[in-house]
């Protein structure tokens, strides 16, 4: 009879320990945890009269009674089988060294890659060497779509589905993190391996407890920026395993995505944009000497907030700091710039990038653009990109929409009017031109800021 039973419940673990007495109170969750004999992640049910551990801890309780060659019994997993699949994809050279990085770091770990690298072939080669049911988590309906496509194209099996309407489980399934969220008790001895795509999603409050609550012994994540700045990567390197790979663009530009050069262009904001620019700058830096605020950090700026709820003066400073920053990046010298882009570059394919959805049709009634917006409809916004990947339109202009998981088509020309000082936002940016090309053109990324103002300081943080 086995010394330990392991069995799956509600997004835990429950570790029974056998008649031994001597072994049970050495197993025993009383131990201190730095104990050579206690089993690690566990506390005391005393519902249950058992021990129990997070479920994402299965892996490592499995390899620590391995290594004390305790006999035990594991019913953790009742994943469906997963017929033999194979994928016609040939790894390159950077691709199958990210993969053997997360085979030599136990399967576990976060691969940080650029957009348009191929992180998803990635993923499909490691579902074809465990052969075992996989759930995938992505952001997005589109993401979803195609994950669910590209894994019934390339292994010819069901794909099930949850989340755009649909519920239904496969030995290979695709969901969003709001639906793995829901489900991810119930569905959690499910998948051998869960794969996290734009995984530094992952790190938000909720959604670290569908990691939390999957067994799956084999974990990756894929992103193009893996670090947060609000620290919360540290969480998913505990959830899922460390960064163990990273390549930034500059090293395969050239070779396996276009070549790319970045342009900044300062325009000067006119004598009346300058005016309610100072004004209103004014107000906001008045407020912080006198309230002895650094906006130094992320917290500074949350107390700001915080004391604008009781305190007037705090409130319009905020206001203010609003108008400044619409001021800077929906300048007219923006405008009058992007003319000149566009004029130059009649022959490529453009995305122009705002932040803000007032200028994005403001800019599509002044030059005939195509937009998207968090406000246009899905099925406009496919038929909008899938014309612009036909060539019916060689432009087109967004808020934050095309930033990360949508399939947008090739382009090769970039402008960023306006963003933030995301390091990330401007790598997903740049990633939408860096696709290679079959005439070789290298890529090009504008990016145009006001000068004198606070966008110069944005524009050097998101470098």
């Amino acid at each position: 009879m086995a010394d330990v039973t392991l069995a799956f419940d509600d997004g835990t673990v429950r570790i029974e320990v056998g008649p031994d007495a001597a072994l049970a109170s050495d197993l025993s969750a009383d131990h201190p945890s730095d104990s050579s004999t206690a089993l690690p992640y566990v506390e005391a049910d005393e519902r249950s009269k058992t021990l129990r551990a997070p479920a994402f801890r299965y892996a490592a309780l499995r390899d620590w009674l391995d290594e004390r060659a305790i006999s035990y019994d594991d019913s953790v997993l009742d994943a469906p089988d997963l017929p033999d699949v194979a994928s016609s994809y040939e790894l390159r050279e950077y691709q199958a060294e990210a993969l053997g990085a997360w085979e030599d770091a136990g399967r576990r770990g976060v691969l940080e890659l650029p957009t348009g690298s191929g992180k998803t072939v990635i993923g499909l080669k490691a579902i074809e060497d465990l052969q075992t049911a996989t759930l995938v988590v992505v952001p997005t309906i589109d993401l979803l779509e195609q994950w669910r496509r590209e894994l019934e194209t390339e292994f010819g099996v069901p794909v099930g589905q949850l989340g755009g309407g649909e519920q239904i489980v496969e030995a290979l399934t695709v969901s969003t993190y709001d639906s793995a969220y829901l489900r991810a008790d119930e569905l959690g001895d499910r998948f051998g391996l869960a794969i996290f795509d734009e995984v530094h999603h992952l790190g938000g409050e909720g959604y670290r407890d569908i990691a939390r609550l999957l067994a799956a012994p084999a974990r990756m994540g894929l992103t193009a920026t893996f670090e947060r700045p609000d620290g919360a990567h540290e969480v998913v390197a505990d959830l899922l395993g460390e960064r163990v790979y990273a390549i930034a663009a500059d090293e395969l530009a050239g070779d396996h995505l276009a070549p790319y050069d970045l342009k900044r262009v300062e325009v000067e904001l006119t004598d009346a944009e300058r005016q309610r620019y100072e004004a209103a700058n004014e107000v906001f830096t008045n407020y912080l000497a006198r309230s002895n605020i650094r906006m130094q950090s992320g917290s500074d700026y949350q107390e700001l907030v915080k004391r604008s709820g009781s305190d007037p003066e705090a409130r319009e400073a905020l206001l203010a700091k609003q108008r400044a920053r619409e001021v800077m990046m929906n300048s007219e010298g923006k405008v009058a710039a992007l003319e000149t882009i566009l004029d130059r570059h009649r022959g490529d394919r453009v995305i122009v990038f705002t932040a803000h959805n007032d200028l994005v049709y403001r800019l599509s009634e002044r030059f005939l653009l195509p937009a998207i917006t968090h406000q246009t409809g899905a099925a406009e916004r496919r038929e909008i990109l899938n014309r612009f990947r036909e060539g019916t339109y060689s432009r087109v202009v967004t808020s934050n929409v095309l930033d990360e998981g949508v399939d947008v088509p090739d382009a090769n020309v970039a402008v960023v009017l306006s963003g933030s000082g995301s390091e990330r936002e401007f790598t997903q940016r740049l990633g939408r031109v860096l696709r290679p090309n079959d005439d070789g053109r290298a890529a090009l990324l504008y990016e145009v800021v006001s000068a004198e103002t606070a966008e110069e300081r944005v524009a050097e943080r998101r470098r």
